[in-house]
């Protein structure tokens, strides 16, 4: 049997819309006390309407990982949603946007752990992001594709350093998060169109798919190591 949120300390890391929010609202609804924290926690706290506590952190700055492990006190799950996308062709990147990806998508979670760990219950978990790109490379995510990888070989190892804290990832596919609105509104109709018709689901994800993820990754007591791909089967085409 799956283990309860009922009065358990759950901290979503990200921002107040998309998946971060879907993540809070549903694990508040399962009965968690939920924290949540990202760069404003003022504006967190707006967005929430006071619901949930709200407190800063920067993924990127490792003093402001310590100071917030100090005042988070004991937490039961901790999920990471923070990512920094570094799209485009080889010859369009560059060495800053590929290392703010990594900074925020990997080492961030990294130092998350080193820090957060010892007042995980030992009994909890630590669920992080990677993304389709790590298991279905294309041409102009190249940059998406190996902050993936990284974050999906990171959760295997940390699964295995901070046992027995389940330490598992999500691996979304194409998800309506608001992410794909700077397309335009025919680009994103036209970009959705044709996930829609190749992938197996002939659907788009939404935030409340991957939320319903986590919750699952957050309360199997014998999951861990395992990158969860909610992608419609998008790899298989």
């Amino acid at each position: 049997m799956a283990a309860t949120l009922e009065d358990r300390h759950v901290v979503v890391i990200g921002r107040s819309s998309g998946i971060a929010r879907a993540v809070t609202e549903s694990a508040t609804a399962a009965g968690a006390r939920v924290t949540v924290a990202g760069r404003d926690p003022e504006a967190l706290a707006h967005a929430y309407q006071g619901n949930v506590r709200a407190e800063r952190v920067d993924v990127t700055d490792d003093q402001s990982i310590a100071e917030f492990a100090q005042r988070l006190g004991p937490v039961d799950h901790l999920v990471s949603t923070a990512s920094a996308r570094a799209r485009g062709v080889l010859g369009e990147l560059d060495r800053a946007a590929v290392l703010n990806s990594m900074n925020t998508k990997v080492l961030g979670p990294l130092m998350l752990a080193k820090h957060l760990a010892p007042q995980i219950a030992s009994d909890g978990s630590f669920t992080l992001f990677s993304g389709v790109a790590a298991f279905k490379p294309a041409v102009g995510y190249l940059g998406v594709a190996v902050t993936n990888g990284a974050a999906d070989f990171l959760t295997r190892c940390l699964a295995l350093e901070l046992a027995p804290i389940r330490v598992n990832a999500i691996s979304p596919g194409v998800i309506d998060t608001g992410a794909w609105d700077s397309l335009g509104e025919e680009g994103k109709r036209a970009y959705f169109d044709h996930f829609r018709t190749h992938n197996p689901a002939r659907r788009i994800g939404t935030s409340q798919d991957i939320a319903d993820a986590v919750l699952f990754v957050m309360t199997n007591p014998f999951l861990t190591g395992v990158t969860l791909r909610v992608d419609g089967g998008e790899p298989l085409t």
